[in-house]
């Protein structure tokens, strides 16, 4: 379970993230929306550790991670894997040498075995012939699933996606939702996906988060949050213009 309790983050007058409350249970994928600068990347990098609050408590599996040293959070980070915005592919590497970088970092496994591990994570992202590509002869969507496969080479109990189908054709999008879904089931892992991808967020989330000036204001399962009476949330379903007219705040109702 991650848990974020009463957490601020600011940037001196800017506050990003104002005082949120949220629990993510084992196995859920939670989606988390939100507009540019809203803070949901945030989210991300505070619970793997790459970024700490002004205040407030992260729990991973009930250990509060705020106050841990580095050291200590990279033994909690271990559980983890991220897939990146931009894949964050090393560029002087291998798809293969990628794929096996955490686990010569983190384990003392043979070469035989690393290799044995970076085939079945490819095999499993569907590339299994890629490994002596560099990145730069990989497609956008092919570096997304490369990075997954990094990102799932120590076999985490948690998975985070920072907008994993940005910049994607409907198609190759349409194939990264269902590695999502697949990686969940295949895991049984607690997966935290940032988007603004509504079809994908519908396809792949347990439950939807809407972050907006710093605070949750919708966290509810993909049917509660279409039928939603809150303006914000229609917007982000059916288009930023859907309600020009209404107040801040107003629910459909109240148009």
């Amino acid at each position: 379970m991650i848990e974020l309790q009463d957490v601020v983050v600011a940037y001196a007058d800017r506050v990003i993230l104002d005082h949120v409350n949220l629990t993510i249970e084992d196995g859920e994928t939670l989606v988390v929306l939100g507009g540019s600068g809203a803070g949901k990347s945030t989210i991300l990098r505070l619970i793997i550790g790459l970024q700490r609050p002004n205040s407030g408590r992260i729990l991973v599996d009930g250990v509060d991670v705020v106050g841990l040293s580095d050291d200590e959070f990279n033994k909690v980070r271990e559980k983890m894997g991220m897939v990146f915005q931009y894949s964050a592919l090393f560029d002087s590497m291998t798809v293969a040498e990628n794929v096996a970088f955490g686990l010569r970092q983190h384990t003392e496994l043979t070469n035989s075995d690393i290799q044995d591990i970076v085939q079945e994570k490819l095999d499993l992202v569907g590339l299994p012939d890629t490994g002596a590509y560099m990145p730069n002869e990989l497609s956008g969507g092919m570096k997304k699933r490369i990075s997954l496969a990094r990102a799932i080479a120590l076999n985490p109990c948690i998975i985070l996606y920072d907008e994993p189908t940005s910049g994607l054709d409907p198609i190759t999008s349409g194939t990264i939702s269902k590695l999502i879904r697949g990686m969940q089931k295949h895991f049984h892992c607690t997966s935290i996906v940032v988007t603004h991808d509504m079809q994908s967020a519908f396809y792949v989330a347990d439950r939807i988060a809407l972050l907006d000036k710093g605070k949750f204001i919708e966290v509810s399962s993909p049917a509660e949050f279409r039928k939603s009476k809150n303006v914000l949330v229609q917007q982000f379903i059916h288009g930023g213009d859907i309600m020009e007219t209404a107040g801040e705040g107003e629910t459909l109702d109240e148009v």
